[in-house]
């Protein structure tokens, strides 16, 4: 089989990354440079800050990829860059980067939906996985239930109608002392808590029974914060955490298993940031073998931000004769299954 070797970058939020991936499956390399301990200083991601920091990142940052993958920008067949969705900012400055390398190489270049990575990571580490298959994606922007009916063809059953699930668990760990990034500090704080402590509520959408909300949670979490405080009660922080991902898991896992029932699939992938909680992983990995449904999962490092699931994604395209001009621009609320 011929090689086919992708150069992808990856910049949508605060990771600088990239990754050489041969055949969308055998990645050669994949470094990522994080911003976390910067806009832990925030509280939250600086589109200003992550924007600067990609740019002095962003060479050191392909170096090295193609330094560990052993090749030069002589061998590669295509270039891969994520366009969107993202922070505007962050995202011009990898297409930028992508587009003068393609350019000054004579190279395919292949814009990558952010999503479609995220999704596409499951290929890496689950060679036996192909489509169709359901894939629900939980990030710290996007909550979607989707039918992979094949490489880079979606049907979205359900999203977020307000915060994704990630925003929540940022907003609910800021509200408890927790700080940024909400989402592994609330995993872990919960371990030590009671799941049945609180009964906060689970949001259903009358219309569209796949659709998730979470800004009714969050405020309910909240609310019972400021009950405490009014009260003069003391809360725990342990229980709080528990409860509150016991309800977002809840609602994730019904959705999921709502779709394997409807659709008749007996595939399950789980993608994005939230897909790395030890919970969620856990009540999915239950609920697939209730059912007898086999369940894929990326490990954690793939579930966070990285350049190997866009050069998994990208090497589908790559595939199809899918190629962008010098016109691609990053789109920051690009759809799953724009072009």
């Amino acid at each position: 089989m011929e090689e086919v070797k992708i150069l992808a970058i990856e910049s949508s939020c605060d990771e600088t990354a990239a990754a050489v991936v041969v055949n969308g499956r055998d990645v050669r390399s994949n470094i990522i440079s994080s911003q976390i301990d910067l806009h832990t200083l925030y509280g939250g991601v600086v589109p200003e800050i992550a924007s600067r920091k990609h740019v002095e990142n962003i060479n050191y940052v392909i170096q090295e990829a193609l330094s560990q993958a052993s090749v030069t920008l002589n061998d590669l067949d295509a270039i891969a860059v994520t366009y969107g969705p993202g922070l505007v900012g962050a995202l011009l400055v990898g297409v930028a980067e992508a587009k003068a390398i393609a350019y000054a190489k004579k190279l395919p270049l292949i814009g990558v939906h952010h999503i479609e990575g995220h999704i596409s990571a499951n290929y890496i580490e689950n060679k036996d996985l192909e489509p169709p298959y359901i894939c629900l994606v939980v990030s710290g922007g996007h909550s979607h239930l989707v039918k992979v009916t094949d490489y880079g063809e979606y049907e979205i059953l359900g999203r977020t109608r307000d915060d994704a699930a990630g925003e929540a668990f940022d907003k609910v760990a800021r509200a408890i002392g927790l700080g940024y990034p909400g989402g592994p500090k609330i995993d872990k704080v919960a371990r030590e808590g009671n799941p049945e402590a609180i009964d906060f509520p689970r949001a259903s959408i009358a219309e569209n029974p796949y659709d998730f909300s979470f800004s009714g949670l969050k405020s309910a979490v909240l609310n019972y914060l400021n009950q405490c405080e009014m009260k003069g009660e003391a809360y725990v922080q342990a229980d709080v955490a528990a409860s509150f991902q016991k309800a977002v898991v809840d609602v994730l896992t019904e959705h999921a298993m709502m779709a394997i029932d409807e659709s008749g699939m007996k595939k399950l992938a789980i993608a994005g940031g939230v897909a790395s909680n030890s919970a969620l992983r856990k009540a999915m990995e239950e609920a697939c073998k209730n059912k007898g449904v086999a369940f894929y999962l990326p490990s954690p490092v793939l579930c966070t931000d990285n350049a190997a699931m866009i050069g998994a994604a990208a090497y589908y395209e790559y595939i199809k004769g899918v190629r962008h001009g010098w016109d691609l621009n990053a789109v920051p609320n690009l759809k799953l299954g724009e072009r």
